[in-house]
């Protein structure tokens, strides 16, 4: 068999890639595990949150299928950060894990030049000819041009529950052999990562009464934009919040040595910002109560994911924490917790394009290149699968740029630093984060998507959204209001405040106490424009934040003058407005100078331009 590209996994960050490469016209080929369907969810089955919804729909806007298949498959609707405005707000989705599987095998069935083969791989060699020739456990013998690697948690994967140790990258499946054993040539990372789950917890031994209903929104919008903004594909739900308490932290505790991740028993580091409960009770030692979101995990299953308390911890003592958990008194498990280790790439061996320096057509997207999160990987895996294609065509690459994208910042972080845990998106890792938001995302994606030279009906929606923005908001910096009584009456009874002098729709908008979405929405109506209401979301909060954004551009322009500086690192430790991640690097390495504490790996743009602002 010989394709011209090959993606070696079958994960969100596999499917993104093939399909990427596909849309280019190219054979491909999914070489994934048997018995595992097409972007399964293996932890929790959701899509979005802070920052990953800005990447679902950049994802979207490129041609990519997360959005899409999330809509499909959403049971419940949230906006994160509704408080803190519109330039962090984000989406997420519950998604019906099974539902979102099916669809996404559909969508690879219906496409004529995808290929699924369901074999574990043995070994990838290139040969003198510059191809790579891909042998399967079952002796099949594959040849192919570029070869996305998406292994997940698969490679070398190792599962402990307790005491209880089992090969496999998940529960119930095959691992594959070690990173450097199938992947001649290629430089995994010393250190092993780790990842982990909860219990799943059987439906009908749960209390919900007990417990905070979170019910779905119905403002949320879509992430597919040829999705009828509000439409929901299948049946909406409830998710539920309850709190651990003293005595599950007690028990928690009483058995650290039974725990795999304190007993030397587990050497992976695991995700600072998805911590198990195990490090959330010796990390916090003067909490007991953590939040516990109880998650339907499909339609069809009596599974409930308890999100908050993953564990590795033995069953019997798994069962005893939960059942002091309000709700979860008589609560029986289906599935137990545990923790996996796997083999990761060191990715600063790989180029801005995801593929190897070492061994060039070979490229890696998702948890193998160390990061955590569905929406990373497929974001890598599209970006991965985009340029193997593109290479593949003898056409230039394409390179998100982190002043406008996400997975731009996501891609430059990975190449540029070696890893020390797994890696995790927030909107605090962009420097231009007031203006990566979801409303603008066709505006911001748009260069990239006619780079790619695809012309479909997202191309058409994102020529007709562009010329849209631009007329709306030139309609709203000239459309004026004079200061006369009917107008300062309507003004009045409108509840936009006073006019005291003549006002345009633009300035008007971004009055403090006003919501500009609500305010452009109204007044465009009310002059007899009928427009997509994700134009309006757009033009009205690129109006409301230009003044914050050119400040922004201003102080970020000043980072670079500051390399002489000298700062107080004792001062910025003990700052309120710097993360416990930037405090933890700053003490270790304590830092003289500005440009010091720059290159310090792992510090966020929004910590560098806190102790500028304080130095200038």
């Amino acid at each position: 068999m010989k394709y011209d590209v090959t993606i070696i996994g079958g994960g969100h960050a596999g499917l993104e890639a093939a399909y990427a490469s596909a849309s280019l016209g190219l054979n491909v080929l999914i070489l994934t595990m048997p018995g595992i369907g097409i972007a399964s969810a293996p932890c929790n089955p959701a899509v979005g949150g802070v920052g990953k919804g800005q990447v679902v729909r950049e994802i979207d806007a490129l041609g990519g299928v997360m959005g899409r298949l999330a809509d499909r498959s959403a049971i419940q609707y949230r906006i994160l950060n509704e408080s803190k405005g519109y330039a962090v707000q984000s989406t997420r989705v519950q998604i019906d894990k099974e539902i979102y599987s099916r669809e996404a095998e559909l969508l690879v069935s219906e496409a004529e030049n995808i290929t699924v083969v369901r074999e574990p791989v043995d070994s990838v060699v290139k040969n003198e000819v510059g191809e790579f020739v891909i042998t399967t456990s079952l002796g099949t013998i594959i040849i192919s041009s570029k070869v996305v690697v998406t292994t997940g948690t698969f490679l070398n994967g190792r599962m402990h529950t307790g005491e209880e140790q089992s090969e496999g990258g998940r529960v119930g499946c095959l691992k594959s052999n070690s990173l450097n054993d199938v992947f001649l040539g290629v430089t995994a990372l010393a250190k092993r990562f780790k990842t982990g789950t909860p219990a799943r917890i059987k439906r009908d031994t749960i209390d919900f009464s007990k417990m905070e209903e979170q019910e779905s929104d119905n403002r949320t919008p879509n992430f597919h934009f040829g999705h009828d903004i509000y439409l929901r594909h299948v049946e909406q739900v409830s998710c539920h919040l309850t709190k651990t308490n003293e005595k599950t932290l007690s028990i928690i505790r009483a058995n650290k040595e039974r725990s795999p991740i304190f007993n030397g028993q587990i050497q992976g580091v695991g995700p600072r910002y998805c911590p198990s409960i195990e490090d959330k009770a010796y990390r916090y030692v003067d909490k007991d109560v953590h939040h516990v979101f109880v998650e339907p995990e499909s339609l069809e299953l009596d599974t409930f994911y308890p999100n908050g308390v993953s564990t590795s911890l033995p069953k019997e003592i798994q069962l005893e924490f939960l059942r002091t958990i309000e709700g979860l008194e008589e609560c029986e498990i289906a599935i137990y917790g545990y923790a996996v280790e796997y083999d990761v790439v060191d990715t600063t061996k790989l180029d801005i394009t995801l593929q190897s320096n070492e061994v060039p057509g070979l490229y890696f997207a998702g948890q193998v290149n160390g990061t955590s999160g569905y929406e990373e990987a497929a974001g890598q895996g599209l970006i991965a699968g985009i340029n193997a294609g593109l290479a593949q065509l003898g056409r230039l690459p394409l390179i998100l740029d982190r002043e406008v994208s996400y997975i731009g910042v996501m891609v430059e972080d990975l190449v540029s630093n070696k890893r020390d845990e797994p890696y995790r998106l927030f909107t605090a890792r962009s420097e231009n984060r007031l203006y990566v938001r979801e409303d603008n995302v066709y505006l911001r994606m748009y260069q990239f998507r006619k780079q790619l030279g695809l012309y479909n009906s997202l191309d058409r929606y994102l020529d007709q959204f562009v010329d849209m923005h631009e007329v709306l908001t030139e309609l709203a910096r000239t459309f004026t209001y004079k200061a006369n009584p009917k107008n300062t009456e309507y003004f009045k009874t409108s509840g936009y405040g006073p006019l005291n002098t003549n006002i345009s729709l633009a300035e008007l908008a971004k009055r403090a106490h006003l919501d500009p979405v609500v305010v452009l929405a109204k007044e465009f109506s009310a002059n007899g424009l009928d427009i997509d209401i994700r134009v309006i979301n757009c033009v009205a909060i690129s109006i409301k934040y230009e003044g914050y954004i050119q400040r922004s551009d201003v102080e970020n322009g000043k980072l670079n003058r500051l390399e002489k500086k000298r700062v107080d690192w004792q001062k910025i430790i003990d700052s309120s407005n710097v993360s416990y991640e930037c405090k933890q690097r700053v003490k270790d390495i304590r830092p003289e100078t500005f440009g010091q504490l720059q290159r310090i790996v792992g510090i966020r743009p929004a910590t560098l331009a806190y102790v500028a602002g304080n130095l200038i």
